[in-house]
């Protein structure tokens, strides 16, 4: 499984962005999608991810800032970013879980300036 994602850049703070990711091809069986980052120094965390039954969870320092959603086909995935913060910069992944295996995306940059 192969994931695009797009979206990323430069914005300041309190400025808005939106992340894209689908998979290259069409593909079942997906458990969830969703999106993680990493910062200089930082372990990857999850920001938020949607489970193919409609679950939503978010991490705790986007929760109220970030919205997760997808498309009616259920083939791409979307976060909108906003309020955004400097520390929220960091590289976003694209996640995809079938079959209990994750798959990632090739990440995006993501830079929030003071």
């Amino acid at each position: 499984v192969q994931l695009q994602a797009s979206g990323g850049g430069l914005v300041q703070a309190g400025g808005s962005l939106r992340l894209s990711c689908e998979p290259t091809r069409r593909i079942g069986g997906v458990q969830s999608m969703g999106w993680y980052r990493q910062a200089p120094g930082k372990q990857r965390e999850l920001v938020a991810s949607i489970t193919g039954g409609g679950i939503l969870n978010y991490g705790d320092s986007v929760k109220g800032r970030f919205t997760i959603s997808r498309d009616i086909r259920q083939t791409t995935v979307y976060l909108q970013m906003n309020s955004l913060r400097p520390e929220d910069t960091a590289v976003y992944y694209c996640n995809v879980v079938r079959a209990h295996i994750n798959y990632w995306g090739q990440g995006t940059q993501v830079t929030v300036s003071s």
